[in-house]
């Protein structure tokens, strides 16, 4: 398998087990994922610069990625917000290399009201910022979530090829409306997390859809390492072929790969 050189992971965590856990974590992981043992993975298989997604399984304890962006340049990342926080501290994130904030909200029964007056401050500080929101929630209600979001005048990336897992694959509204939302040019989607999804043969599929729609400018590639809940079920080097799969061009290969990404999260 040969691909792009340089690469860009636009996914993965670093997280220590001494952390403390969010109330209601969903995975309590059996051994670090250390900034150092992430280093050595990235170097190993030619990934030149990494963006750190925030693991909702610590909250808003962003600590350990602020001082992985502190020691290494080569690092961007998105964190777990506090609606608490100013301008003066998302400034300072930003200064550090943050440029993101991630609503994981896929898991909650009910999303919060994202038209409060808290998230309608966050958002446009956000967008002040020039940040995105990194989201994942549920179908029947994403659309609407990304609306919000975009009429705040934040960017979108969706992870996990949007991660509508359901009996109606690529054919959910969900999965339809991020189709959509591509479109509008405000939204990009990350080729990542196949692994994840229940239905079989869906992740393909929507990788071929999403790829078909928004390959060149609106996709990036993550390896979702250390791949939490299947840590013993994937490896690095299966999610360098899930991307050779699903972009079997080579110029788009390095658009996925390095040209969009780095434009996105490193300019």
């Amino acid at each position: 398998m040969t691909l792009p050189r340089p690469l860009v992971d636009a996914h993965f965590h670093v997280y220590t087990q001494d952390m403390p856990l969010a109330d209601g974590a969903w995975h309590h992981p059996g051994e670090d994922a250390s900034v150092a043992r992430c280093l050595d993975m990235l170097d190993r298989f030619g990934v030149t610069l990494g963006v750190v997604s925030a693991a909702s399984l610590y909250g808003t304890y962003n600590d350990y990625v602020l001082y992985a962006l502190q020691q290494h340049p080569r690092l961007r990342a998105t964190l777990m917000p506090d609606l608490g926080w100013d301008i003066t501290q998302l400034s300072a994130y930003h200064a550090a290399g943050f440029r993101g904030v991630r609503f994981l909200w896929r898991p909650r029964e009910t999303r919060p009201d994202i038209d409060s007056e808290p998230y309608r401050r966050l958002l446009r500080r956000c967008a002040d910022l020039g940040w995105h929101v990194h989201l994942t929630d549920r179908p029947h209600r994403i659309d609407g979530t990304i609306r919000a979001i975009e009429n705040a005048g934040c960017d979108v990336v969706l992870d996990h090829l949007a991660l509508i897992d359901t009996e109606a694959g690529v054919n959910d509204p969900g999965f339809r409306a991020a189709l959509a939302a591509v479109e509008r040019g405000r939204t990009w989607v990350k080729l990542s997390g196949g692994f994840r999804f229940l239905q079989p043969g869906l992740a393909d599929a929507a990788a071929r859809d999403l790829v078909a729609a928004a390959g060149w400018e609106r996709m990036v590639w993550g390896s979702d390492w250390p791949f939490a809940g299947f840590e013993d079920r994937v490896s690095y080097e299966s999610t360098l072929h899930d991307l050779a799969r699903w972009v079997p061009d080579p110029a788009m290969q390095a658009a996925v790969t390095a040209h969009t990404p780095v434009k996105f999260f490193f300019t």
